[in-house]
């Protein structure tokens, strides 16, 4: 006999029944703030814009993160099963990188967790399989999917510090799971520590390594170029404001082995712009912005790439990358993009969410991590037009080119799941 679930689980069912009203109007202000289109909101409570004739494979993803890594493994599902492909993610951004890299797949936006919105939803679609991508494991909707029979997967699982901190609730959730892929034996440890059947959990290489490479623009690579003028160029991609700190810092000393040398910063989040080029002037840093549309002048020394979209550009241009994430707790950021476009890899020592990724390239001659910004400025320094920076390039590029196969061995397994 099946166990009740555990309390919190409980106490999640409960209270999501009886504020469902509230919880729905934060989604509906939500939306808002993310520049969705207001009138796709009644998706997030259930109500289908899109209808299919027959089953469907469903993919969910929390954001572009996520849903970045199943496109082309989606392609290869849909050609191998005849099923189309339905994609929910939670944020605009993920609903945009769909439409424009996913034009076949059907996109909604997730439903609220609250008993009306869930059993909207699942009553719409006729679903072969679920796949949750990385996790974003929400207890009614993953609950009401095995009641209704339907099996799921959870894809490319990474370390979770919410699942060790809730055992018994993640061990509920995920033991009827029919398939449980994760990218190292530490995660399959942890997956299996939670009651899930040995057999059920698999170790693949990272589905993250198999994706496409980001788009680049040759009309801006191009433009951007002519401006650079042969400037030694690097780049610090997705920081966050301890990183901001340290690659400014680490800029010092770059210079003073390069002084013509030019640092590109993309913020993760582009509202960093304005106090990253107050901090860059405070330490004598001549800057440009993108989003205002100013160019690389020969005498600056900061180009702030505030704008979304264009990390493919960025890497195009820049033979050196820093990858943000790794100075402060927030965990590092997907490697695999930088090698794809042959950049010599440097990251910070907090690389937690990538582990695996950074462990695999670092033995690849790939990508190095440093403990400081002195560190950091010493590598980049290193790395700049020399032969060792360009062998750590090739090294990432024929590491991607060689995990390409990892698609085809994703697609086999979870057709082995679909109904």
């Amino acid at each position: 006999m099946t166990p009740p679930p555990p309390f919190s689980l409980r106490a999640w069912m409960m209270a999501t029944r009886l504020f469902s009203g509230p919880l729905s109007a934060l989604s509906r202000r939500q939306h808002g703030q993310m520049g969705a289109a207001p009138e796709r909101f009644p998706e997030r409570l259930g109500r289908a814009s899109r209808c299919v004739d027959g089953k469907v494979i469903w993919f969910h993803a929390a954001s572009l993160g996520e849903v970045a890594q199943i496109g082309p493994l989606a392609d290869v599902l849909a050609r191998d099963t005849g099923k189309p492909i339905l994609v929910t993610t939670t944020t605009a951004s993920g609903a945009d990188w769909v439409a424009r890299e996913m034009p076949e797949a059907i996109h909604q936006f997730a439903p609220v967790d609250t008993p009306s919105a869930v059993a909207g939803f699942l009553a719409h679609w006729s679903i072969s399989a679920t796949i949750f991508v990385e996790g974003d494991l929400w207890p009614r909707l993953v609950m009401e999917t095995h009641a209704r029979g339907i099996p799921q997967i959870l894809l490319n699982a990474r370390p979770s510090r919410t699942r060790d901190r809730f055992p018994a609730a993640f061990g509920a959730l995920l033991r009827p799971f029919a398939l449980i892929t994760c990218r190292s034996e530490e995660v399959a440890d942890g997956i299996r520590s939670l009651g899930v059947a040995p057999e059920r959990v698999r170790i693949m290489p990272d589905l993250k390594a198999a994706a496409a490479r980001i788009p680049a623009s040759d009309e801006s690579v191009a433009l951007l170029s002519s401006e650079i003028d042969g400037r030694p160029v690097w780049l610090a991609a997705s920081t966050h404001p301890d990183d901001e700190e340290a690659v400014l810092t680490a800029h010092r000393r770059v210079r003073e082995v390069r002084p013509d040398a030019l640092l590109i910063v993309a913020p993760r989040h582009p509202q960093r712009a304005e106090p990253l080029q107050d901090r860059a002037r405070v330490l004598e840093f001549a800057t440009a912005r993108r989003s205002l549309g100013e160019p690389i002048a020969p005498d600056c020394d900061v180009y702030i790439a505030d704008t979304l979209g264009e990390l493919g550009t960025f890497f195009q241009l820049a033979p050196v990358v820093f990858l943000g994430g790794s100075f402060g707790q927030e965990g590092g950021h997907n490697p695999y993009e930088p090698a794809h476009f042959g950049c010599a890899i440097v990251a910070g020592p907090n690389t937690r969410n990538f582990a695996a990724a950074y462990s695999a390239l670092g033995a690849a001659g790939a990508a190095r991590q440093v403990g400081t910004s002195s560190a950091l400025g010493d590598r980049v320094a290193e790395l700049l037009g020399s032969s060792k920076g360009k062998a750590m390039g090739q090294a990432g590029k024929a590491f991607m080119e060689a995990s390409e196969d990892g698609i085809a061995d994703h697609a086999a397994l979870i057709a082995s799941v679909v109904r």
